[in-house]
């Protein structure tokens, strides 16, 4: 029996560019509201001799969205929120199965035939109803071994990616918010101009 990586190894092999352009990948991820920075993101440059700095102990947010995205090599396909509290079981991924059909043949026309699936081997992904539904969509799968998450990019590539600029985005809102605060310019406004 041949490994599962050999198949696709070899279905590559096979039909090239096009079997890579077939594949769409989907996958689940909680995204917090507000996330904290990593070691390489609040690390700070300082010399030898200096004390290292004081940091402070943050807590992720409570506040978090499962998002679940199918994506391309040309990009985002579908993507949905569940706000927290809410989980993803066959039903629930069955309806985004056919959303994620739909959209496909609003935006994919060319693709809709070659489309081939690969998501990890979550309960929901694999139950007998999301399979009977994927078998009734016309999308086939590709295997996915279990305990595999180093063959999900999602996983290795895009999550990591789309948290790290997400973080950003948190301190852009927030120095927005502070930019415009009156009780914060009022102040200097009075200071430099005494008429207003």
């Amino acid at each position: 029996m041949k490994t599962i990586c050999t198949q696709l190894l070899e279905r590559f092999t096979h039909d090239g560019e096009r079997f890579l352009r077939s594949i769409i990948t989907g996958d689940e991820s909680w995204m917090h509201h507000y996330d904290l920075e990593s070691k390489m993101q609040s690390m700070q440059y300082r010399h030898k001799n200096s004390p290292a700095p004081k940091k402070f102990k943050v807590v992720a947010s409570g506040r978090k969205v499962l998002l679940t995205i199918f994506w391309d090599m040309e990009g985002i396909v579908h993507i949905e929120f569940l706000e927290q509290g809410t989980t993803i079981n066959s039903e629930r991924y069955v309806s985004t199965l056919r959303a994620l059909k739909g959209r496909l043949r609003r935006i994919r026309q060319d693709k809709v035939k070659d489309v081939v699936i690969q998501h990890d081997d979550a309960r929901p992904h694999t139950s007998r109803q999301t399979q009977c539904a994927l078998q009734q969509l016309e999308l086939p799968t590709i295997p996915h071994p279990p305990y595999s998450p180093d063959l999900a990019p999602s996983d290795f590539f895009l999550f990591p990616l789309l948290k790290k600029h997400l973080k950003p985005m948190q301190k852009l809102r927030r120095m927005f918010a502070l930019g415009v605060d009156p009780r914060r310019n009022a102040k200097t406004c009075t200071k430099l101009a005494p008429l207003y």
